[in-house]
């Protein structure tokens, strides 16, 4: 807990009023534990467990003058730490048993995961020499490529010429703007804001880079400085030394500011994850519109897509993740801090419970959004090798074990049966150091040559941090950091104040952040500083160490300057350190360090030799570290030299060239109908010449439909399901009919309006229902033409036009049709009776992208044949799961559950882990209330497949109005949120009651933008004329 120094005061108490303790009115604890040591339990079972009330319980305790009440007092806090003790077991345990399971579950995934790829594993799959590639990509040694000189550069730059890239990053949440940036305002505005404006520089200022947007939220409020509601911000470069010279109208950094969310209100990251589909649909609006802007600066007319979308956060991965999806172009992610890690480190406090977390924190919604980054991601960027080795592999979509297997057997070019990893790189967040001058003097005389140079006045700071010091010259031993138990600075004071030579030799400066009044503090870093000023007066250590009270962030480098004036040390002693900026900075200005050895700081001292590691739990290491740096003024000397020689290597430009190259390696995509040929247009309607029916494939079905005959029906889905499964890849330009006809653009282009029916249910029968009483409220609308309808849902094609012909419904009354929960997309055709439907066959190139095929296929075979039912009378019935053949595509591979009711089978949340868990990427939807599973594309969902239609044909999506129950699909909650209208038919899909949603990863709730203007309820008994009222107040209709 923060601060224990009160425990020696307790521990005394207990022994000293030992007598009031008797035998025979002592507490149960005490009398069973016989030999009861009060200091070895406090230390084994309490220390370091937080608990602030018991803190001022003690104190009540100690200010009481009664010895029996006083007695009375102890023996209470005795069994209340007992309690404590105990609380703290139960969660060791608690933890223990995560752990096991998912150890448990990693290696029975991974066993079948190498099961299931056919080869024996090799010699490089069961380990790789030094030189060879490691488990996550990189060389242990150089893990990042390194320019030695300046030539070396201008050669790497010259390689880089001709390139026209054009880079999208992504960071929601926070304040961010290029100048003035007020890091530490709030919790959401730190160092990642920092971060991605920086990194948008320096990217922008490499050859080859283009224009680089940096897209975050849009906040216009009363309670921010106005800038945050600018729609566009140039970011001006701080580098002296830009190498660029794609100089252009539309070049450079730019902050893009999508307004998103409530209006006029700014928000906490956690209340953000309802309205993500939001900013999904402006950014993609925003990228499609710049990519024809630069397409006609640098491409000759064709569009210049995104190289790369890059999220920063779980909230940004989920949203790069869909982006990268909708316009299948690569991803990387940068996830700065994790969810599961978190959530383990809340756990073990034991102050709450997983749910209390979860309300607090939407932790669950985080861990899932990281999860589908994993999923999504071709590169996942880490500070540190720590990150890898202790938080991502906590996730079900990472094992590096089986990474290393998948990247041994692509280097053999052997067959990964479908399996998918994305690479892990270390890149260290970068600096500028144009503008830092290492300070040569010290502190008896000036700089070399300052005879030649008025002297400058000292900074006010130095005054500030010099007057708490008897002796001022003495060197500085320099901590920065906030007051936290994490921190471990009681372990540095202490460790000072028990060394006499060290103490002798050098001054301590704790820089602790910004404080008015201790009381006005939070508890934990109030306790923290009463814990310091308590032992810098145990050991009498006043004049020398300074804690001032305050400092600007615009004087950080003048405290380190300070420093290394007197020659000093920097120290960072915390017990975890991810990456450790500060070092990089304090060697920048000259300083050696003194460093954890847990965390980033290894990779540091790597790459910099500036210094000594320490074991933070170790007082003794500490002192003895500091005092061998601050007495050997040789050693002093070449840890500053070594530092300044290899600082360079932590440079922006250092950082942006590994960045590239890592870009570089993953193949490109983009949309796949674009051609460079050049097509004729003639009788086109739009500027493209590839925007036309003529990229289509008929689908063939000279059948005549009629429910009627059993036998014709079963030739209508085997011809409709052969078309399915053969899905070329190459459209085949083959028209028949009218040839100007058949160029004509698919007809949701010229439609104001399009309603998506997106109603989910296992009865036809209602869907059709509720259909009707759509097409009734727009009757006249639908006649003239001016609304379009698109069904999107779960069921095949051939079981779509079953349904339309047995109900009479023309095909073509839908514009389109979103088949197999997204996996497939086709338009009606209206030129022959016999071939009503056409198929998009891009759109499976587009949704293809680490899709498992055969490989998924077989491991989800085996999977359903694992699920039986051991009660099941009868035999036959034991299988719950098994594969629909029939209704199964290339693209879809549908399962049936057979009486679902029953609770029989495992929630999707189980069969989507079991799957990350074997590196298997996939979109898992459970459909039809629970009868069917639908196996598609992990960037493939009925969602998507609208952003879809957007890119392809230009269908404005806030002209789009969906239709939904209640409840519906697993990926239901897709349709909730974006720019797109939705009407909610109430009583339609189960409500809240659909077993679907029992047991979420994270409560509906959690996605669901409830104050959202765009959402509208229908009554419960509703009818046409309430449907269309309900439009009304959408303002898509007249009431």
């Amino acid at each position: 807990m923060a601060g224990n120094d009160w425990i020696n005061s307790y521990l005394e108490a207990i022994l000293d009023v030992g007598p009031g303790l008797d035998d025979a009115k002592s507490s149960l604890l005490l009398r069973e534990r016989g030999r009861f040591s009060p200091t070895r339990y406090f230390v084994d079972n309490v220390i370091g467990f937080d608990e602030t009330d018991l803190h001022r319980s003690w104190v009540k305790a100690q200010a009481t003058r009664s010895p029996q009440e006083r007695n009375t007092r102890l023996e209470n806090m005795c069994w209340r730490i007992w309690n404590l003790a105990r609380q703290k077991k139960q969660l060791e345990n608690e933890e223990a048993s995560r752990v096991a399971k998912r150890r448990i579950e990693r290696e029975k995934g991974r066993r079948e995961a190498v099961a299931d790829m056919s080869e024996d594993l090799s010699e490089g799959e069961r380990g790789e020499t030094i030189s060879d590639v490691s488990v996550h990509g990189d060389s242990h040694r150089g893990r990042l490529p390194r320019m030695s000189s300046i030539d070396a550069m201008e050669a790497w730059a010259n390689q880089q010429k001709g390139k026209k890239l054009y880079i999208v990053l992504i960071s929601l949440h926070g304040l961010i703007r290029g100048e003035n940036m007020e890091l530490g305002r709030d919790s959401d505005t730190g160092g990642q804001v920092k971060y991605v404006v920086e990194l948008a520089r320096a990217l922008a200022s490499m050859p080859g880079v283009y224009r680089v947007d940096l897209l975050t939220r849009q906040v216009a409020c009363p309670e921010v400085d106005s800038s945050y509601g600018e729609p566009t911000e140039m970011l001006a470069s701080h580098n002296s030394d830009d190498m660029t010279d794609e100089i252009g109208e539309s070049s450079g950094a730019y902050i893009i500011r999508i307004p998103f969310g409530p209006k006029e209100k700014y928000i906490a990251k956690e209340l953000l994850w309802p309205h993500i589909p939001e900013f999904v649909d402006g950014a993609l609006s925003h990228i499609m519109q710049m990519s024809k802007v630069l397409g006609e600066q640098l491409g000759g007319g064709q569009p210049v897509w995104p190289i790369a979308i890059h999220g920063h956060y779980a909230d940004a991965g989920d949203s790069a993740a869909r982006l990268s999806g909708a316009l299948n172009v690569p991803m990387l992610f940068t996830g700065h801090s994790l969810g599961r890690d978190k959530l383990e480190q809340l756990l073990r406090q034991g102050r709450s419970t997983k749910d209390e977390i979860n309300a607090t924190y939407k932790i669950m919604r985080r861990i899932e959004a990281e999860e589908s980054s994993l999923d999504a991601s071709e590169v996942v960027i880490t500070s540190t090798r720590q990150e890898i080795d202790e938080q991502w592999r906590l996730y079900d979509g990472f094992d590096p074990v089986l990474e290393k297997k998948l990247r041994a057997r692509i280097r053999r070019n052997v067959s990964c049966y479908g399996r998918f990893m994305p690479r892990m790189v270390v890149i260290p967040p970068g600096m500028e150091f144009n503008h830092i001058v290492p300070h040569d003097g010290d502190m008896d005389g000036e700089t070399e040559g300052g005879e030649e140079h008025q002297r400058s006045p000292d900074p006010p700071i130095w005054t500030e941090i010099m007057r708490f010091f008897t002796n001022p010259r003495k060197p500085m031993i320099l901590a920065l950091a906030r007051p936290d138990p994490k921190k471990n600075l009681t372990t540095l004071v202490k460790a000072f104040g028990e060394c006499r030579p060290l103490r002798e030799l050098a001054n301590l400066t704790l820089i602790m952040g910004n404080r008015d009044n201790i009381d006005e503090m939070s508890s934990t870093s109030a306790s923290m500083l009463l814990s310091i000023i308590k032992m810098i007066d145990k050991y009498d250590l006043y004049g020398q160490v300074a804690y001032p009270k305050h400092h600007k962030q615009n004087e950080v480098p003048d405290i380190y300057r300070l420093a290394a004036k007197t020659k000093g040390v920097f120290i960072n002693p915390a017990f975890i350190e991810p990456f450790g900026l500060t070092l990089i900075e304090a060697a920048a200005y000259g300083l050696p360090m003194v460093a954890t050895k847990n965390g980033g700081p290894v990779d540091i001292h790597r790459v910099l030799d500036n210094g000594l590691l320490i074991d933070p739990h170790d007082q003794q290491s500490i002192a003895d570290a500091l005092l061998k740096l601050v007495a050997d003024k040789q050693l002093w000397a070449k840890c500053r030299a070594n530092g300044l020689r290899n600082i360079h290597l932590f440079s922006w430009t250092e950082h942006c060239k590994t960045y590239l190259s890592r870009i570089a390696s993953c193949k490109p995509r983009h949309p796949g109908w674009l051609k460079n040929d050049e097509d004729d247009d003639e009788n086109s309607e739009s500027d493209s010449p590839s925007d036309s029916l003529r990229d289509m494939q008929d689908i063939s079905l000279n059948l005549k439909f009629s429910m009627d005959s059993e036998e014709r029906n079963n030739k209508l889905e085997n011809a409709v399901l052969s078309y399915s499964k053969s899905g070329g890849k190459n459209p085949q330009r083959t028209v028949s009919g009218d040839k100007n006809e058949q160029l004509k653009f698919p007809a949701i282009r010229r439609r104001t309006h399009i309603f998506v029916i997106a109603i989910d249910a296992d009865d036809t029968g209602s869907l059709f229902e509720n259909v009707q009483k759509i097409f009734t409220a727009v009757e006249d609308e639908k006649n003239d033409g001016s609304i379009g309808f698109i069904l999107a849902t779960s069921l095949q094609m051939a079981q779509i036009h079953s349904f339309l012909v047995s109900k009479g419904v023309n095909p073509s009354v839908f514009d389109a049709y979103i088949c197999n929960s997204g996996a497939d997309l086709y338009y009606s055709s209206s030129h022959s009776e016999d071939n009503p439907f056409v198929s998009d066959l891009y759109y499976h190139s587009h949704i293809e992208y680490r899709w498992g095929g055969e490989g998924l296929r077989k491991t989800l075979v085996k999977w359903a044949s694992s699920i039986i039912d051991k009660k099941a009378t009868n035999k036959n019935e034991e299988h719950v799961v098994t594969e629909d053949e029939e209704v199964s595509t290339n693209y879809c591979y549908a399962f049936n559950v057979h009486k679902p009711g029953l609770g029989r089978a495992p929630p999707v949340k189980e069969l989507r882990k079991l799957m990350r868990i074997q590196a298997l990427r996939c979109h898992v939807i459970y459909c039809q209330n629970g009868k069917k599973i639908n196996v598609i594309p992990v960037s493939a969902s009925r969602s998507q497949a609208l952003r879809y239609l957007y890119l392809r044909w230009g269908m404005e999506l806030s002209k789009v109005v969906v239709f939904v129950g209640e409840s519906g699909d697993t990926d239901y909650e897709g349709f909730l949120g974006g720019v797109h209208k939705a009407v909610v038919l109430k009583g339609v899909g189960g409500g809240t009651t659909n077993p679907l949603h029992a047991n979420r990863v994270y409560p509906l709730s959690d996605v669901t933008p409830t104050e959202s203007t765009n959402i509208i309820h229908t009554t419960e008994e509703f009818g046409a004329a309430d449907i269309r009222a309900s439009l009304g107040k959408l303002g898509v209709l007249k009431a």
